[in-house]
């Protein structure tokens, strides 16, 4: 669910990615993906097609067909190496991708991997430029920044879960662009194709392909994406709005300006805190669930990929962490589907339904759940 940064550039020479791919697009390379994971939890296993024993026993193989590509799921060892579980998890490691090791970064895989190293440690600062006002600083600008991820980009823009008038559509979606993650048409665009072929070799961030990969070293490695995903059309209905490319092509100037006038109105600890730690906090809390959330946790719903309810990740992500609740129910603007499991998220868009501002808000029928149960 996470971009990081993109680069100026028009508009239609975007494929995707961290500092905007200026690649020229490319066709999509065939891939065969060997599913090996099912992420299950032991006692819900059970009715679940791609079964617990896929891991260390599958005798046969299963043939599916998503958008066209055939993924053959074949036991551990018939076709190439696996590299072991991923630690406290059945996650298996198909295909571990090297990333910092590789001779063939670019330009932009420089770019990117140099502004998160920068705000990392201009992060380092912080103890010794501690002030209470800067910290509520950060503090405040985490809620707004990433509600702006969370509700903007990812449930309002990605899911289209619920609609908003335009102006405050915009506004949220501004929020999201201070997060320093990408510009709304680059994130939309990578979070479809991660869902549209989630946990196989063609999704752009996977634990398949190692923990840290999904984690954020995806980031960093434009050329397997582009491979992977083939050509950025998936997010016309963006594009086709003058805000959102305005903000494609001018990114990296709001987040600038913005730690300018952090620095104007308190100096070096509100931009330490305010764009540092904050930019940080709400890195790695978005990229756990990449990684965290396909690696750790409980299944509720047979969704056939490795995505999982994870509590802790659903409090640091504002609700984000029901990630087996979002796969099962993409369309949802809730997420937290139990009374008990708490979702941020959605008790703002609630609040602005209530107040009659959130309109057409999608929530899972009674007929789907019983669909994408366990026992049906």
């Amino acid at each position: 669910m996470a971009l990081i940064i993109s680069a100026w550039s028009k508009p239609s020479s975007l494929p995707f990615s961290p500092l905007q791919r200026v690649t020229t697009t490319k066709r999509a390379r065939p891939f065969s993906c060997k599913v090996l994971n099912s992420g299950f939890d032991q006692a819900q296993r059970k009715q679940s097609a791609l079964h617990s024993s896929f891991v260390a026993q599958l005798r046969r193989e299963v043939s599916v067909l998503a958008d066209g590509v055939s993924v053959v799921a074949k036991e551990a060892g018939q076709e190439g190496e696996t590299h072991g579980r991923i630690l406290l998890s059945d996650v298996v490691v198909q295909n571990r991708r090297e990333v910092f090791l590789r001779k063939n970064w670019n330009a932009l895989d420089i770019a990117s991997a140099g502004i998160v190293l920068a705000t990392h440690l201009l992060g380092l600062c912080a103890p010794f430029y501690f002030t209470w006002p800067a910290f509520w600083v950060a503090a405040g600008l985490y809620l707004v920044s990433g509600l702006g991820i969370t509700l903007s980009f990812h449930r309002n823009l990605s899911h289209r879960s619920f609609k908003l008038p335009k102006w405050l559509e915009y506004l949220f979606a501004y929020c999201g662009v201070q997060a320093l993650q990408g510009n709304p048409i680059d994130w939309v665009s990578t979070h479809r194709y991660h869902h549209q072929f989630c946990d196989s070799e063609r999704d752009p961030h996977s634990p398949i392909e190692g923990f840290w990969f999904s984690h954020m070293n995806w980031l960093f490695d434009t050329k397997t994406v582009i491979e992977k995903r083939g050509e950025s059309s998936n997010v016309g209905d963006l594009e086709k709005q003058p805000f959102y490319r305005f903000l494609q092509t001018t990114y990296l100037l709001h987040p600038i300006a913005f730690g300018g006038v952090l620095f104007a109105l308190g100096g070096f600890p509100f931009l330490v805190w305010g764009m540092g730690v904050r930019i940080i906090w709400v890195y790695q809390i978005t990229w756990l669930v990449n990684s965290a959330s396909h690696v750790w946790g409980k299944q509720a719903w047979n969704t056939g990929d490795l995505s999982k309810n994870n509590w802790w990740v659903a409090l640091l992500a504002f609700g984000e962490g029901w990630h087996n609740n979002h796969h099962a129910f993409e369309y949802s603007a809730r997420h937290g589907l139990e009374w008990w499991q708490l979702d941020l998220t959605w008790y703002v868009i609630k609040f602005l339904q209530v107040i009659g501002v959130a309109t057409e808000v999608k929530l899972p029928s009674q007929v789907h759940k019983q669909k994408m149960a366990f026992n049906n």
